[in-house]
């Protein structure tokens, strides 16, 4: 055999004279550096500032290129392919390697000799691991290349690549061109790697939502021995009512001996590992080594090529019946570390494996030759595989007696799950369909590469600000683009295109249509995303101050003033959109009862309109009455001090649905504004106190009001301080009372007469007419009242 250097200094050339199909022949053997061609846009559809990413889905003409023009692989490929009669084949058997294949007879066919008639000329190698044995079964059983498998990979590449760069330069120019503290010179997305970071930014939100419980624990300790002492469990493992806890530690404690029950031994036994598949062997890397997937995966492929181990990539966890196993075992008979377990194995016979699953692709991955390290054999080679010793039981009978030592209460709190691993991550994508074993690591990388997370200790991923706001903003515009459910779908799709179920065209003609609509709706729909960029990224949020406590973490949100307005909180990533055109402050720093987020106020001025919302409410309507974008003044709370049950006096003068509501803080200029409309009433200036009576009117339905002046400034008749009627209908309320911004005045004010049904709060009833409950004596009460 002689060798060379190919033309591009890359690639060697092994020359031999050998045996073919029965005859002598010259053989050339060679080699690629992964992929020979990559598909790219047409040139002017490179140009980011002259194209519109939409007409990248359809109107851009696409041409594949050489993936590394410095390699000059394709003319490196027709020189050596000049002048030979056939080609044999022996890329990775897998989807990737069939459409390299295709890509390299795309560059030697031409120049080969042309076949004399129906002259087979290509031949396509199929084997799972670089040993003598399969290389020469290989090449006695030579078949074709898959072109229904690269045609597979083909649609994949040109879905990613429409889809990928669309939404990518445009979600890039429009940040970039706002922001300049990204942090990310691309703002990419993927069709797998945005479900991929969802995942993360998903873990994330639940930690930042969990909220610890304190719960108490029962621990007693007999004495067994001298000087040794047993902590016993408590069958009610742990309790969340202090009050309860401590019973249990009183009847506990009255107690001197503890009693043997009942006596039950039984028997611990662990399965066997499953035989070792891609996606396990990248959990296992990252989890027990701290490896990437990215660089786990090289190392496995350097390990492959270098006659270690068998293929790494595969889905296979089942070991066909007539494996070599033994023949596997032998390999491993010399090795330092576990030769003594492998003679014993051969000696005494090995069971077979756990049946696992056959993705009818490739054995599962198995050492190949003798190494350092290795999977096999199991607990006592993967000692971190096995039981751990438990703590030794006393021997004991039932109604033994055993002397208590001591009693006592521990107090502790839930926690929060913790970021993911990349472990937990990978088996995530595997059970969702992201991605394939051969690119989940590439697209677990590119999430890092990009700062959409970063690596903590133990391999655990946590989000950063541009990765969470990127998640939350394809929730708040479309959760599909970002949940794995889609691509999901779009993975099964190329699966049958590579079993010759799907046609290639239809699916990619489909798929793309989806998208290009989904795009479309995002585009017309960035100012969603929007609100959370500028609120974490421009120099607005640096100006933006601290206002009111969010409920869900109790630290300060911030008040973003410019338009929109919005509050937003940086420790839970949420922002609450608030009503526009007008002034917002903190109220009274009261709470709302359901959620417990500080009440803001909003104001359109002194003369104006201005009612207290919770931001979360405002933005998530508690009730099925309610909409977004209500305040307390819309409420329906049937309790809460600042709801329009309690506020509420009367139907508007001018709108049909609207309720005049007390402004509780508007004195000694008392007023009361419509919660629909512009209508305000102002009343009883300078009066000290201004409150809604339970009462209602029984000429008009509206609540009475209870109305306390000072002395010195009482406008009441007989310098009375107080008095109780409807602002409507009691003359001596009558010229207290100004409307402003109302086309008509309250009917009782024009002198009509007799009682008006249905323009009031009502008898026993709440604004708008609808069943007003009675007040419980607790909020559960009355919220289970107002469900009823």
């Amino acid at each position: 055999m002689s060798s060379r250097k190919g033309l591009n200094g890359a690639c060697s050339v092994h020359e031999y004279t050998g045996s073919f199909m029965g005859q002598s022949v010259h053989f050339k053997m060679t080699s690629v550096c992964g992929h020979v061609m990559t598909l790219d846009f047409i040139g002017k559809y490179n140009n980011w500032d002259k194209v519109d990413p939409a007409e990248l889905f359809s109107k851009a003409p696409t041409e594949k290129k050489e993936a590394n023009p410095k390699l000059n692989m394709v003319k490196f490929l027709q020189v050596e392919g000049r002048g030979c009669d056939c080609i044999v084949l022996w890329l990775d058997c897998d989807k990737e390697g069939e459409n390299i294949c295709f890509e390299v007879l795309d560059a030697t066919v031409p120049v080969m000799n042309k076949p004399r008639g129906s002259e087979k000329t290509v031949y396509r190698a199929k084997f799972s691991s670089i040993t003598d044995t399969d290389i020469c079964n290989a090449m006695n059983h030579l078949g074709e290349p898959n072109h229904n498998e690269a045609l597979s990979v083909d649609a994949r590449q040109e879905l990613d690549l429409r889809i990928g760069c669309a939404f990518t330069r445009f979600q890039t120019k429009y940040f970039q061109g706002k922001y300049g503290n990204l942090d990310s010179s691309l703002i990419s997305f993927g069709p797998c790697q945005t479900p991929t970071l969802g995942f993360c930014v998903e873990r994330h939100d639940k930690i930042q939502s969990f909220k610890p419980e304190t719960y108490w624990v029962l621990q007693a300790k007999v004495s067994h021995e001298k000087d040794s002492c047993l902590t016993l469990d408590w069958d009610r493992v742990r309790v969340f009512d202090r009050e309860i806890a401590q019973m249990f530690l009183n009847i506990t404690k009255a107690a001197k001996d503890a009693k043997v029950e009942s006596v039950s031994r039984k028997e611990k036994a662990k399965q066997r590992p499953l035989a070792l598949n891609t996606v396990e062997m990248l959990r296992v890397a990252s989890a027990a080594l701290g490896m990437g997937p990215q660089h786990a995966m090289q190392i496995a492929e350097r390990l492959y090529t270098q006659g270690y181990i068998s293929y790494p990539r595969t889905e296979t966890t089942h070991y066909p019946e007539n494996f070599d196993l033994k023949g596997s075992l032998r390999q491993q008979a010399n090795n330092p570390y576990w030769a003594e377990t492998v003679k014993a194995l051969l000696a005494e016979g090995i069971n077979r494996p756990r049946k696992g699953h056959d993705a009818g692709d490739h054995p599962p991955i198995t050492p190949m030759r003798s190494a350092t390290e290795a999977e096999l054999g199991f607990t006592e080679i993967m000692p971190w595989q096995s039981i751990p010793p438990e703590e030794s039981l006393p021997s004991c009978e039932r109604g033994d007696v055993f002397p208590i030592s001591e009693v006592k209460l521990l107090e502790k709190q839930t926690n929060p799950p913790d970021y993911l691993t990349e472990a937990e991550l990978i088996t995530l994508m595997e059970k969702h369909g992201i991605g394939t074993d051969a690119s989940i690591p590439v697209h677990i990388n590119n999430i890092c590469q990009r700062n959409y997370v970063t690596v903590e200790n133990g391999r655990r991923l946590k989000p950063t600000n541009l990765g969470i706001v990127l998640v939350h903003g394809y929730y708040k515009i479309d959760a599909e683009l970002v949940l794995p459910t889609i691509r999901s779908a779009v993975e099964k799709q190329l699966n049958l295109i590579a079993q010759g179920k799907a046609d290639y065209h239809q699916v990619l003609e489909h798929t793309l249509d989806i998208f290009k609509r989904k795009f479309h709706y995002f585009v017309d729909s960035i100012a969603g995303m929007d609100e959370l960029m500028e609120v974490s990224f421009s120099p607005l949020a640096a100006t933006g101050k601290p206002l009111s406590r969010c409920g869900k973490c109790h630290r300060f949100m911030k008040y973003i003033q410019a338009k929109p307005s919005r509050l937003h909180c940086s420790h839970c990533d949420e922002t609450y959109s608030l009503p526009q055109n007008g002034t917002i402050k903190l109220y009274k720093e009261l709470r709302c009862p359901l959620d417990d987020f500080e009440l803001v106020l909003w104001s359109s001025g002194s003369r104006g309109k201005s009612y207290p919302l919770c931001p979360y409410c405002y933005n998530h309507p508690p009730f099925r009455d309610m909409k977004k974008g209500m305040g307390c003044n819309e409420c329906t709370h049937p309790t809460c001090q600042h709801s329009l049950n309690m506020l509420g006096i009367g139907q508007c003068v001018e709108c049909e649905n609207g309720v005049l509501v007390l402004d509780p803080i508007s004195g000694p200029k008392w007023k009361m504004a419509c919660n629909k409309c512009n209508v305000v009433v102002h009343f009883f200036e300078n009066a000290h106190k201004v409150r809604v009576s339970a009462e209602t009117c029984e000429s008009c339905d509206a609540a009475l009001v209870d109305v306390d002046f000072n002395k010195a400034k009482s406008p009441l008749p007989g310098n009375e301080t107080q008095h109780s009627g409807c602002v409507f209908c009691d003359p001596v309320f009558q010229d207290l009372v100004e409307l402003k911004h109302a086309a008509m005045k309250h009917p009782m004010h024009r002198g009509g007469q007799g009682k008006r049904q249905g323009r009031g709060r009502g008898k026993g009833r709440r604004p708008g007419g609808r069943p007003n409950p009675r007040k419980p004596k607790d909020k559960m009460a009355a919220l289970a009242a107002y469900f009823v």
